[in-house]
């Protein structure tokens, strides 16, 4: 008996997707191995991540993973449409707090990211600035990050810059590998980091349990610094030995690792509220509770500071904007418990 496939034609998926369609006339192979001599121009691990996605189906129905043994019967692979790797420009506003010939600061909102990547095609700030900016942003960040310097994680707000020259680029990248920009985040925490002031200097690398995380490491990774004050603290208790529920914190960065300031938080045992990533445990009812009603649904952090000497004409710039509505509201009801 044989495991080769009967190949057949290939169709058009709803959206402009292509549909590969193959029988396997005997099963007993794993289903990913099967499928991927069944497909042979697709991996195993794509055709892994298609699965999970529910894009392979056999007889019509999608299949739940694949690695149980594959059945005998008509398979179908729906691939999602090519996207381009060239961003396109898509009018969207953009809260401008600075801009001249050689770079542009803004107030990005929370729920954008910076550019391009897997599972955001589009929406981004980069295509935000192709279209506000035009032929005028810089190229050094390649075909698909022009003009960006530095990133915000998708789902915290604050200032950023943006180079729309190739020298403001080289300029403000230089600053960055410096340390020599100023950077302020504003963070509400499940409880809050002890000492009250304090500098948190550690090494952060990939998480060993999930690569998808960054952690505080032992050894390797590169070093991180995080200074905090805690600001304001929430919900105190009657005990001093114990934390307040929650608290305002400022943390200024004297690095910039990814996640850097969520690590670190977490890593105190004060993690962002709101953070689905970092955040351990749940905090306490009324926190949930305010939460809930202010309707924040990311990290509650803002980047709400950011200074630097303009790269070409040499002048001291320096932004800082209020956190958003989520996190003001927020802020409100927990000053209340």
């Amino acid at each position: 008996m044989s495991d080769e496939p009967i190949l057949s034609e290939e169709d058009e998926a709803e959206g402009g997707g292509e549909v590969l369609h193959a029988r396997i006339e005997t099963g007993g192979l794993r289903l990913d191995k099967a499928l991927a001599l069944a497909f042979p121009t697709l991996s195993r691990a794509r055709l892994q991540a298609l699965i999970a996605q529910g894009a392979v189906q056999r007889e019509g129905v999608p299949l739940a993973g694949g690695s149980a043994k594959a059945q005998p019967g008509d398979y179908a692979v729906i691939l999602p449409p090519v996207v381009s790797a060239t961003p396109l420009p898509e009018a969207i506003p953009l809260t401008v707090l600075f801009e001249d010939s050689d770079l542009i600061v803004i107030d990005k909102p929370a729920g954008m990211a910076a550019h391009p990547a897997p599972g955001t095609p589009d929406g981004t700030l980069v295509n935000a600035l192709l279209a506000h900016c035009g032929a005028s942003l810089s190229g050094i960040g390649g075909v698909a990050r022009p003009g960006i310097v530095h990133r915000l994680d998708k789902d915290t707000s604050g200032v950023m810059v943006a180079a729309k020259t190739d020298r403001a680029h080289a300029g403000l990248s230089a600053l960055f590998a410096t340390h020599d920009i100023e950077r302020t985040y504003i963070a509400l925490t499940r409880g809050a980091p002890s000492p009250a002031l304090g500098r948190i200097q550690t090494q952060i690398g990939r998480s060993s349990g999930d690569r998808k995380k960054m952690a505080v490491l032992k050894s390797g990774g590169r070093e991180a610094i995080t200074d905090y004050v805690v600001q304001q603290a929430f919900g105190i208790p009657a005990k001093a030995t114990q934390p307040p529920m929650a608290a305002r914190v400022a943390c200024t960065l004297q690095t910039g690792r990814t996640h850097q300031i969520r690590v670190h938080l977490s890593s105190r045992g004060a993690p962002i509220l709101g953070d689905a990533v970092y955040g351990s445990s749940s905090p306490a009812t009324p926190v949930r509770a305010a939460i809930a009603q202010a309707g924040l649904t990311r990290q509650a952090l803002h980047a709400s500071v950011l200074g630097f000497v303009h790269p070409v004409t040499g002048q001291a710039l320096r932004f800082e904007t209020p956190p958003p509505p989520d996190m003001q509201a927020l802020e409100a009801l927990l000053t209340a418990l």
